[in-house]
């Protein structure tokens, strides 16, 4: 008898996303089988697991399975497994709520596409798995216990914003899920899901992996429940016996992504310390790619028995959008985060996942570019982290990484594309980091390599202020950051001036820049003539190894103290404004007060020209417009 019946809502996002599979934005919707089968599967997993650690749960695993039911004549369809089943707060924080990152993004998201095609590329990356049902279904009842409690729970709704839950004793444990199904229509590609041939078919095509039975009843009295799948562990197969086609299926079951993926890789570890690996690159980044709580790793076996989802001792955190599969033969089944995090055969598997990852990777920039440039589009900013954490592999990363340059505004460019290039004499790889493209290109420390024709990297993503400055070199080029340090120019297109002008040029400035200095000294450490600039009349750079602004402020916004530093004003001795400052300096009748109000301008104008907020916007604008004043 049931009791505790409840009528409750659907949490706002939840709702959203149950109207999108009511009103069927999928033109495939035979996978909401597919998606039952791999919840099923985890809770199978998720079963065996518990039994294995917990000796006191009384569960019978001797027999773990998937049903499939038919009846034609009600026109229902249940998919029902053994396995952990769900409490019935469970039920309602997992099918009620919508606990996933990302979830506020996804939906802003849809909410601004108008394009159903997109809408559908957009769910796929989320995932939405048990919500699928309703795309061919008008009421969805769930029935499910969780193993070790003795009362069971019932949930049902017909997608409409609301659902019912009920107390159920004496439920069997595990889960069932029971589908009314929607009319057949052709027209819609709404099926016969009662149909034994097309279970059939939709299991065969997209869970024949599945390592459980999933059986169906052959309605032949007497005979024994048919067994649907093969239950072959694809990476314990030859790549001679697997379809592209399953190894796609896999894909979509580990990640609950409805693409393809973009890169599958296969191998076998053998020797000391055997394992197999079926890994897969997706095609797009997931919307959690950048959140905190966003889970990653891979699926760890041991002898073909689940371990544990997300393995993060496997994968490092910048490859964490890689999926897929690890099966190890010498690894102890009753293992930990813990242990595995000191396991000695866990590092060693982990080296060399990452390192054919990353050959991968290489094999794609040199055979497959179109497919590269996808992976990098998706995922570059998440695999440059590796610069700076994974000290082992970072030659491997920056061979593979492509960044912004000046040589093509429409291509980026790999390192070793740049080194070609670079001119005769050039000893530094030049870049220059920045908030975008645009701002960067605007720079004033751009404008003597841009009159010279050299290359400069444009490096715009936060993680960029981090490697870049940390970096010794590639290819026996080191990097230089144009906004830091002395930037002496071999021989470009023009001719440099010679250092006998150089010398005289300095002499001449002397006194403006000593009495410049001094007039800032709250704010600069020196004011110096300068190389980089051709067309304004200042520019801020920093020291060789100081921290930039923008770094400077991440390490803040992180709550690190960070030691100020005074950076470096330097000044163009071609440009009018700074040859009327030496002139009037160097006059008998100088005003110093209405000098200095001009120095301070200059320097205000050299931060704004980098991006960088000012001191004190009020009495910058109060200066300014006295002196405009003073022009009329």
């Amino acid at each position: 008898m049931a009791t505790q019946t409840e009528t409750l809502e659907f949490q706002a996002e939840a709702r959203q996303l149950l109207q999108l599979m009511v009103h069927s934005i999928y033109s495939n919707k035979d996978i909401f089988l597919r998606e039952l089968i791999s919840n099923a599967s985890d809770a199978l997993d998720k079963l065996r697991l518990s039994a294995f650690k917990d000796k006191d749960l009384d569960v019978d695993v001797s027999d773990l399975r998937i049903d499939i039911e038919t009846d034609p004549e009600r026109r229902t369809l249940t998919v029902r497994d053994n396995g952990i089943g769900m409490s019935r707060d469970e039920v309602v924080g997992l099918i009620g709520t919508i606990a996933k990152s990302g979830t506020a993004e996804l939906l802003r998201t849809l909410r601004e596409s108008k394009d159903s095609e997109a809408s559908r590329e957009l769910i796929g990356q989320f995932g939405v798995g048990f919500y699928s049902s309703f795309m061919v279904a008008d009421r969805v009842t769930l029935l499910t216990r969780r193993a070790g409690e003795s009362d069971g729970t019932r949930w049902e709704s017909r997608g409409e914003g609301t659902y019912t839950i009920d107390t159920v004793p004496g439920a069997p444990q595990g889960t069932a899920v029971t589908l009314h199904l929607k009319p057949e229509d052709a027209e819609d590609q709404l099926h016969d899901y009662t149909s034994r041939a097309k279970i059939k078919e939709i299991v065969r095509r997209y869970s024949d992996f599945i390592t459980w039975p999933i059986r169906m009843e052959t309605g032949e009295e007497g005979e024994e429940a048919e067994i649907l799948n093969s239950r072959k562990a694809l990476w314990a197969r030859p790549k001679d016996e697997t379809t592209e086609e399953e190894y796609r299926e896999l894909y979509k079951h580990l990640s609950h992504d409805w693409a393809d993926p973009l890169e599958t890789i296969q191998f076998m570890a053998e020797g000391t310390f055997e394992y197999q690996a079926l890994l897969f690159i997706p095609s797009r980044a997931p919307l959690d790619l950048f959140m905190r709580d966003a889970k990653r790793g891979v699926q760890l076996y041991v002898k073909r028995v689940f371990i544990m989802d997300d393995c993060e001792e496997l994968m490092p955190e910048y490859l964490r959008f890689v999926k897929g599969v690890v099966d190890a033969q010498d690894l102890s089944l009753n293992v930990s985060r813990e242990i595995l995090q000191q396991d000695r055969h866990i590092r060693l598997m982990r080296r060399r996942l990452v390192k054919k990852v990353l050959g991968s990777v290489k094999g794609m920039l040199t055979d497959k570019p179109e497919q590269y440039d996808t992976f990098w589009r998706e995922f570059g900013k998440a695999v440059k982290e590796g610069i700076v954490t994974d000290a082992d592999n970072q030659e491997a990363i920056l061979d593979i990484a492509s960044f912004e340059t000046t040589h093509d505004p429409e291509r980026p460019t790999t390192l070793a594309r740049y080194v070609e290039r670079m001119k005769e004499g050039q000893e530094h790889i030049y870049y220059l980091t920045g908030a975008s493209r645009s701002v960067i290109e605007k720079s004033p420390h751009m404008e003597a390599l841009r009159a010279k024709g050299f290359e400069v990297l444009l490096l715009t993503d936060p993680i960029d202020e981090m490697w870049a400055g940390s970096v010794t070199g590639f290819a026996g080029k080191t990097f230089q950051s144009i906004a830091k340090g002395q930037v002496d120019l071999p021989g470009g297109d023009d001719e440099t001036e010679s250092e006998s002008e150089r010398t005289e040029q300095r002499r001449n400035f002397a006194p403006l820049l000593e009495w410049m200095t001094t007039t800032l000294e709250e704010h600069i450490k020196e004011v110096r003539l300068s190389t980089r600039l051709t067309s304004s009349p200042a520019c801020i750079v920093g020291e060789t190894y100081d921290i930039s602004p923008a770094l400077a402020k991440m390490y803040e916004a992180a709550g690190q103290e960070v030691p100020s530093a005074k950076r470096i004003l330097e000044l163009n001795p071609d440009h009018p404004l700074v040859a009327g400052l030496r002139a009037a300096h160097a006059g008998e009748t100088k005003d110093t007060a209405a000098l200095a109000e001009t120095v301070e301008l200059l320097y205000g104008m050299a931060l704004l020209a980098e991006g960088s907020e000012l001191l004190d916007p009020q009495r910058f604008t109060a200066l300014l417009a006295d002196k405009l004043t003073g022009t009329l």
